[in-house]
């Protein structure tokens, strides 16, 4: 009933092990498994529904809604919670987690095995940084320590964020963004519709910067969650440097 462990899930289970995933987990935007996902019934992440279909067990994030998990502890019915992927580090932990949940540690082994292997290829010296900004809906940003962060550090970026002070994620203003020049400027796809809190992006500061430097949006279902699929969000960022370097590397 998580975005995320919806996906850690969907690679780690055998087959029959899965009867429900969340209706998250088909939206294109932010699911890496979108396809994969549609081939199970969607849950919304009510206690109602999710006792009626009587589990051996939930899985769900620590963000959660409290009252939720509670109530189905409550009715008798296990939930194991997985905390958020901070780091790179973490996703081959939150396999091995949901390798020991669903019983299919020797699948779930191999598949972090596969994903620190793959990693450890970008593990290269690079001698030409370029500055990027990550900035999202409502002028959000994400520093070092985040998830988002560390794709760009190892695609060999340096992270406007923590110069201008944000270690983790925090709302940068559109003049310290201005001031800092970035060399590009990393954004999401707009979601169908209008959305005040995405209008920022469209900002004449964000044009500006963007006319004059790479168009850098990305996929978000790639960065959204710790799995993985990161290593494609990795691959897009590190095409990215590499053309903006061309000849000086």
């Amino acid at each position: 009933m998580n975005l995320c462990t919806d996906q850690l899930a969907m690679l780690v289970a055998g087959e029959g092990q899965l009867m429900s995933v969340s209706y998250l987990a088909t939206d294109t935007h932010s699911s890496a498994m979108a396809e994969q996902a549609a081939a199970y019934p969607p849950n919304h992440g009510l206690a109602e529904e999710i006792y009626l279909m009587q589990p051996d067990l939930v899985i769900a994030g620590s963000f959660t809604t409290r009252a939720t998990i509670d109530m189905l502890r409550r009715l008798g019915i296990p939930v194991a919670i997985f905390d958020p992927v901070y780091s790179l580090e973490d996703v081959t932990d939150r396999l091995k987690q949901m390798g020991d949940v669903l019983g299919q540690p020797e699948r779930a082994t191999a598949l972090a095995a596969e994903f620190s292997a793959q990693l450890e290829a970008y593990q290269t010296e690079i001698t030409v940084r370029p500055r990027a900004a990550l900035y999202y809906a409502n002028g959000y940003t994400s520093g070092d320590k985040t998830l988002a962060g560390q794709i760009l550090a190892i695609a060999g970026f340096t992270n406007i964020a923590a110069e201008a002070g944000f270690s983790s994620g925090g709302i940068i203003p559109l003049e310290v963004l201005a001031m800092a020049q970035p060399d590009t400027v990393i954004t999401s796809r707009p979601y169908p519709g209008a959305s005040r809190s995405e209008e920022v992006k469209g900002h004449p500061v964000i044009e500006a910067l963007r006319r004059t430097r790479p168009d850098a949006s990305m996929t978000d279902s790639d960065w959204v969650c710790g799995t993985p699929f990161v290593l494609r969000a990795i691959d897009d960022v590190v095409t990215l440097r590499r053309e903006m370097t061309k000849g000086t590397e």
